[in-house]
């Protein structure tokens, strides 16, 4: 065994002992030095991508430092891809689960590297123009969403992962207690907003797998054809619930031409992107649900997504975070309770 190189978070990751556990698990592993690649520090858990020779993983993580007691269950997201993959290959297939403390601080596991294309800040250049890309993508997102939403999560025996009933005014309610225990400024149109949500709740019509956080930059995209999704990552939040909050987040972070600083990396405002309404019903012709109350999943997308951010402008206010990037959320914050409103309104879509 070469030495590893120890230089990415090597305070925090015993890269060594990593690489001892890799090479006891899999029999295939090259007599080469294991590269280390981090993905991204992001909000959430760290990812990195490890390779010796041609051989290639994803480890997942949780954060560095304190995290809440129940926050970024890492064992939970395993054990979901190891039910999950065999019926929705898209999901990645995991490899190996740890605890042992002499790796790291935290549990971690290992899943297989889906190769492709992620697009977050900039369409790839290879792919053409966004008139020949944005049909493919959009059309690509929404198949890849039915897809999983076909699943049958009780053949699959994913019936653990969650509690369907009640779930959505679950879910309505405990994104308004998140925002009331992260308040900071006052904002316009928030408590108009919240009375519209829990008096204009819709009803669950289905139920099915729900990603949580189905949204463009966590798919995987063939490397030649933007329309084939090769993978779908991050499912730290799947549970069972109502299929068309899925939608609604989608449709929350697809960005249109015109719509203002949303807080987050958008491409599909581009020339070729469907608008969201084109979204919605191209959604209604491949999964065959109704879409009357698409107003209600689209203007809670919104409203989960102001208060993601409010959460992290927060830490940034109260001084658990000196990230610059959080000093100005307060604007794309504002902006996203707007367009909930805009969107209760019938004005969005």
């Amino acid at each position: 065994m070469k030495p590893v190189n120890t230089l990415i978070d090597h305070e925090h990751i015993n890269w060594n002992r990593l690489e001892m556990l890799i090479r006891k698990t899999f029999s295939d592993i090259p007599d080469e030095t294991m590269k280390i690649k981090k993905f991204s520090e992001g909000y959430s858990n760290h990812t990195y991508l490890l390779s010796v020779g041609s051989w290639e993983s994803v480890l997942r993580r949780p954060p560095f430092g304190e995290i809440p007691a129940k926050a970024h269950d890492i064992e939970r997201e395993y054990r979901i891809l190891s039910k999950l993959h065999g019926v929705y290959p898209l999901a990645p297939k995991p490899y190996l689960y740890s605890e042992d403390p002499d790796i790291m601080g935290r549990h971690f596991y290992l899943m297989e590297k889906k190769q492709g294309v992620v697009i977050n800040e900039v369409l790839p250049n290879h792919y053409g123009p966004s008139e020949q890309v944005g049909p493919a993508v959009s059309k690509g997102i929404i198949h890849s969403l039915v897809e999983l939403q076909q699943v049958d999560y009780q053949k699959a025996n994913l019936m653990d992962i969650g509690k369907p009933e009640g779930y959505l005014e679950r879910q309505v309610h405990g994104w308004i207690k998140r925002y009331a225990v992260s308040k900071t400024n006052e904002f316009t149109g928030v408590e108009e907003l919240e009375a519209w949500l829990i008096k204009n709740m819709a009803a669950t019509v289905d139920t099915t797998i729900v990603h949580n956080d189905f949204k463009l930059n966590n798919l995987v995209l063939d490397p030649y054809d933007p329309g084939i999704v090769k993978g779908v990552l991050d499912w730290e939040m799947a549970t069972i619930g109502d299929p068309m909050t899925d939608i609604g987040a989608v449709l929350a972070y697809w960005g249109e031409k015109g719509d203002p600083d949303m807080g987050i990396s958008v491409v599909t405002n581009q020339s070729g992107f469907f608008s969201r309404r084109e979204m919605a019903e191209l959604y209604a012709q491949v999964s065959g649900r109704d879409i009357k109350s698409i107003n209600f999943y689209v203007a809670f997308g919104f409203y989960k997504l102001a208060v993601i951010l409010q959460q992290l402008y927060y830490r940034w206010k109260k001084g658990a975070t000196d990230d610059h990037r959080f000093a100005s959320l307060h604007i794309p914050i504002a902006n996203l309770f707007e367009m909930a409103n805009l969107t209760r309104e019938n004005r969005i879509l």
